[in-house]
């Protein structure tokens, strides 16, 4: 079984979010970066356990530049057996899936994996597009995968239930929670991870489709107004004249 997953570069969840140049561009300054967790819990250990039970290989790839290495590291240290990082900035979604489908289109995959999405933008998108380039079937925000020969079953969570699905290799999904359980690097992995290969491989010519206009900070949270208990009269004023409704 040959199995790619796509890795991405994510700023930790407790970074303080800024931007520069009239907000048109995330400031990096004092930023610590993890690999996307939905990519890593989910996509690449659920990968990791399906080649330690039937054989065949891990390869992850990244789109992004010689700062993402370290994060790539790490992914390596969990236990992929190589990876592919393209030269290149990864600022638009579409101009990823193409670099990545450039790399995967002659290399056999059996199943191309990503996480559902990534933390930092929320955009869902990279798994649509790569199974539409690669002309593969694209399974969605699946939480579990087991594979019998050729064939997968998947299953993801519909309104009111589960919905089950069977799928020939090759194809691509997007993982979702519930698809494995983290793992931590161990120091055998750390220390095996400096000499696996990380290939580095120049992007391909294609355009990016979108531009960022602005970014824009959430309001800050107000603040909390507690009320006695028997001021009733209080909180229905406040109910009506104060209370926005979403």
């Amino acid at each position: 079984m040959k199995i790619l997953v796509c890795i991405s570069k994510v700023p930790d969840t407790t970074s303080k979010i800024n931007f520069v140049d009239n907000n048109t561009k995330f400031d990096e300054n004092g930023v610590q970066y993890i690999v996307n967790p939905y990519d890593e819990w989910y996509a690449l250990v659920r990968a990791l356990e399906l080649v330690e039970a039937s054989g065949g290989t891990v390869t992850t790839i990244t789109v992004g530049t010689s700062s993402d290495d370290p994060t790539i590291r790490k992914a390596l240290a969990i236990g992929a057996n190589d990876a592919v990082r393209i030269d290149g900035e990864p600022t638009d979604s579409f101009f990823v899936a193409k670099q990545i489908f450039e790399y995967a289109k002659n290399e056999n995959f059996d199943i191309v994996m990503t996480g559902k999405e990534t933390i930092n933008y929320n955009g869902a998108q990279i798994g649509g597009m790569l199974a539409e380039l690669l002309d593969m079937p694209f399974v969605s925000l699946a939480n579990k995968l087991d594979v019998s020969g050729t064939q997968a079953t998947l299953e993801r969570d519909v309104q009111g239930g589960i919905e089950v699905v069977e799928v020939d290799f090759p194809f691509v999904l997007s993982a979702s929670k519930g698809m494995a359980e983290q793992r931590i690097p161990n120091m055998r992995g750390i220390m095996a991870a400096r000499t696996k290969p990380l290939n580095v491989v120049a992007p391909t010519d294609h355009n990016k489709l979108t531009s960022v206009v602005k970014f824009e900070l959430p309001a800050p949270k107000t603040g909390c107004k507690y009320l006695d208990p028997e001021s009733m009269d209080e909180l229905v004023e406040l109910l009506h004249n104060e209370t926005k409704v979403i």
